[in-house]
């Protein structure tokens, strides 16, 4: 028989006092540390929350563009400053509804002149969207109201499709209403809190209008802003480069970059070349606000102009240039045989430093004269003879010539392709001085073929030997032809490097005939030899300086120091060597280039004669061959202090009824260093 099971008795009373307990613990638990925390708040941490609720309550933003830093030449002549402009702003008062901002908008539009003509049909729709707000709410169904409220749709998409709905008809704008709509455009391009330029540059009538009308003109104020101004006028003007406009604003395409960086969609920015390379420092540093609600912002830091910067460029020389320049681009026009020439180049650089003293190119078109500086830097040209002290080099390196060693000067023939001969067609026999001061074509052609692993004999088939090409590059690229300079401007050219393996290009590659190289190139190149083998990259900046709050210039921030990229890989007696070929260029009897710089200087230096190929039916054929003529120097040979590079790409072509040549490149190099002479002196 089974026992009866007694039932327990439950304590209730017991139970509910044990979870009451809990219940208190729990409380008490959670308000101690609640108290932790309001202490931690309150007393050990109140910096941190504290600056952590100013950081969220408050939006800091920048106020307009301030003046940019100041660009200064060699010799602290000013060549870019600014002009203060009387500017019209707009800023959106606090609860300042659409239809109010219209009605200010019309009643300054007659008083404004501006180039409305820029009003875009967005601007358009918008203007009257905002106008006519009711009667745009009917252009949508109420399934798409319907759709906002089930959120399938956001009020912005909604608020797009009455913007595209508004008919052609309704946007047909009188002349007065199309100011309005363009001023009201203006009003409020970019975001709400910032201040917006409607005019720079007003007129004293327009400033004077806002100036005295502002409590009516709710929002319209009057300020001083500033422009660009060039006291040289065009002189280096494009390589100094562009500033955007506040209508430009930063550009597009680098928007992101922009306002990464904090910059507001209307801010001027460089543009080109150095304004934009060295916008770091010339961009001025903006005030700086608090956003303390969606319409007021409070004052932090007041702005500054931006740093100054100074130039390596002597403007007065840069002057001299450009002047020798047009005189005879012009006075070669009217040469024979010039049909397809219309430009010349210049630049003369510091070789030891890197530093460009001047640097500038001019185009004839028509009867107008042009800058056509910027294709120093962008069109390669075919250098001609000037490359054979590279050559040079290739040769005593490999072994394939040997110093003073002699060689017959006479027209090769290899198998495959035409004669070739030197430009004389029998100089005798020479050596390697020789073969430089006369430019003879045959002694490379020669030394070519050794490095290419063969001795000449007439008819003889050269082989393809890529490393032969590679041997001769290698050396060219050390020296800056065929490879960025690195010169610190935003663009510039690699050159052209030819991708054709026919074995006799060879020899064209050694006398200047094969690969094209920019007018910078063939600088930084006479700049290495001339300083004794260091690739030095060429600067315009020298120096920054400190912003400063008067018309003088501040304290200096830094200088530009010398930035060598590679050294040449050869002895000091080959150099050398190829720098006595090229000062018997310049100073022996029948040297090439003797005539072109005053033996007072005591130049070095080496001539250059290319064939070219160009279209001239515009019909992308090559159809007519033409002449560039090149020259290359440096002085003093024995303590060189510039180094000049003259170009004059199809100065003449063979295929005339006459055989002249314009000595415009001899005339342009006597009379530029001429000129340097007078201006600097030689040690």
């Amino acid at each position: 028989m089974g026992k009866n099971k007694r039932k327990r008795k439950i304590n209730y009373d017991l139970v509910i006092q044990n979870r009451v307990l809990i219940f208190l613990v729990i409380i008490v638990s959670l308000f101690g540390i609640i108290i932790f925390k309001m202490v931690d708040v309150m007393l050990f941490n109140k910096k941190i929350y504290t600056d952590n609720l100013e950081r969220l309550s408050y939006t800091k933003v920048t106020g307009t563009s301030s003046p940019r830093g100041r660009i200064y030449d060699r010799n602290y002549n000013i060549i870019v400053d600014n002009k203060s402009l009387k500017t019209i702003v707009y800023q959106k008062k606090k609860g300042t509804t659409n239809l109010e901002m219209i009605e200010v908008a019309r009643k300054i539009s007659s008083h404004l002149d501006l180039n409305y003509s820029r009003l875009t049909e967005r601007a358009r729709r918008e203007y009257y969207f905002a106008k006519n707000k009711g009667e745009c709410d009917k252009l949508v169904t109420k399934s798409e109201i319907e759709k906002v409220k089930q959120r399938k749709l956001t009020q912005n998409e909604l608020d797009e499709l009455k913007l595209k709905r508004i008919s052609e008809e309704k946007l047909k704008f009188s002349p007065e209403e199309e100011r309005i709509a363009y001023i009201y455009y203006l009003m409020n391009k970019g975001y709400t809190y910032e201040e917006k330029i409607i005019k720079s540059d007003a007129s004293d009538v327009e400033y004077a209008y806002v100036s005295e009308n502002n409590e009516e003109l709710v929002g319209f104020n009057t300020k001083i802003d500033w422009e660009r101004v060039y006291p040289y006028g065009d002189t280096l003007r494009s390589i100094l480069g562009t500033v955007s406009t506040p209508s430009q604003g930063i550009p597009a395409e680098e928007k992101d970059y922009y306002l990464e960086k904090g910059y507001s969609l209307n801010d001027r920015v460089g543009l080109s070349y150095l304004e934009k390379e060295y916008e770091e420092y010339l961009k001025g540093e903006k005030a700086l606000y608090e956003v303390v609600n969606s319409h007021e912002t409070k004052l932090i830091k007041e702005g500054s102009r931006g740093k100054d910067i100074v130039l390596s460029i002597d403007i007065n020389l840069q002057k001299e240039v450009e002047r020798i320049l047009e005189e005879n681009i012009r006075r070669a026009k009217g040469e024979a045989n010039t049909d397809y020439y219309d430009h010349s180049s210049v630049i003369i650089q510091e070789p030891n430093t890197g530093e460009i003293l001047a640097i500038a190119s001019k185009r004839i078109v028509g009867d107008n004269v042009i800058d056509n500086t910027t294709s120093i830097l962008m069109s390669p040209i075919t250098p001609g003879s000037v490359v054979k002290g590279a050559s040079m080099l290739v040769g005593y390196n490999e072994g394939a010539v040997h110093i003073g060693e002699r060689m017959l000067d006479e027209c090769v023939k290899v198998a495959g392709t035409p004669e070739k001969c030197s430009s004389v067609n029998n100089l005798g026999v020479i050596d390697d001085i020789t073969a430089l001061a006369k430019s003879s074509n045959v002694y490379q052609f020669k030394i070519a073929i050794r490095v290419n692993g063969q001795e000449y004999f007439r008819g003889m088939r050269l082989n393809f030997n890529q490393e032969a090409f590679d041997k001769y590059r290698n050396m060219y690229h050390s020296f800056g032809l065929g490879v960025k300079t690195e010169i610190d401007l935003p663009v510039e050219s690699s050159g052209y490097s030819s991708k054709d393996k026919a074995a006799g290009n060879l020899l064209d590659f050694v006398m200047g005939q094969y690969e094209t190289y920019t007018p910078i190139q063939l600088s930084q190149y006479i700049s290495t030899i001339a300083n004794g083998g260091e690739r030095v990259a060429p600067h315009l900046l020298k120096e920054v300086h400190k912003s400063s709050d008067n018309d003088k210039i501040g304290d200096v921030d830094f200088n530009v120091e010398r930035k060598v990229l590679n050294k040449i890989d050869t002895s000091e007696e080959y150099l050398n060597r190829v720098k006595q070929g090229f000062i018997a260029v310049l100073n022996s009897p029948g040297g090439y280039g003797v005539g072109y710089m005053d033996t007072s200087m005591r130049p070095a230096g080496k001539t250059g004669t290319s064939q070219s190929f160009i279209d001239t039916n515009n019909d992308g054929r090559i159809d007519t061959e033409t002449i560039t003529s090149s020259f290359i120097g440096y002085a003093p040979y024995d303590n060189p202090k510039m180094s000049i590079v003259v170009t004059s790409p199809d100065s003449s072509h063979p295929n005339s009824s006459t055989n002249y040549a314009s000595l415009v490149t001899y005339r342009i190099t006597r009379e530029v260093t001429a000129k340097y002479t007078e201006m600097y002196g030689i040690d």
